[in-house]
């Protein structure tokens, strides 16, 4: 099971951000996230109308610490693991990472607190430049599933995209 901490929400500043994090892990194989900073009903709704048009079970909640959300997470037996510029390069670990059946994914939104590097048993980068949060998850879970992310359908989808080389065809299912 893979679920993804988002850090640090802000309502007036993040809610496009945040929502995108979560459509990404959703779409690239992830079972759950979790968010911090600002309680924002808004990010949970979206996520929930989204699994009950496009299908899935992948669902969002709040949480008012990080600290009590990794350490409740460690009890259960999850790897921590930061996606953070400062970290080791993803393909020198990915193959220890994939090992592992549940893993919490963190990322990070304005400054990251000190306590997360600690608290987390991986800190992992993507590259060691500036980049999105969306970016290092999306590019953390391809590697982590080989690709085969890009292959999920969704039970139980209202909404089915038919693939076609021009144009939008969704298809209807009630």
């Amino acid at each position: 099971m893979i679920g993804v901490l988002r850090l640090g929400h802000r309502v007036e500043r993040d809610k496009r951000i945040t929502t995108h994090v979560f459509l990404t892990a959703r779409a690239f194989g992830a079972d759950f996230g979790v968010f911090t900073g600002d309680r924002d009903n808004n990010i949970i709704e979206s996520l929930a109308e989204t699994v009950r048009r496009w299908g899935g079970s992948f669902k969002v909640e709040y949480s008012e610490s990080h600290v009590k959300t990794i350490n409740e997470f460690k009890s259960k037996g999850f790897k921590i693991v930061h996606l953070t510029m400062y970290g080791l390069p993803v393909k020198a670990k990915i193959r220890e990472l994939k090992s592992f059946k549940d893993i919490l994914l963190i990322v990070g939104g304005a400054k990251v607190p000190r306590e997360v590097y600690t608290l987390s048993d991986y800190n992992i980068s993507v590259g060691s430049q500036p980049h999105s949060e969306v970016a290092a998850l999306s590019i953390f879970l391809h590697e982590y599933y080989e690709g085969r992310e890009l292959e999920i359908s969704f039970p139980n989808a209202r909404l089915v995209v038919e693939p076609q080389e021009r144009g939008k065809k969704v298809l209807k299912r009630f």
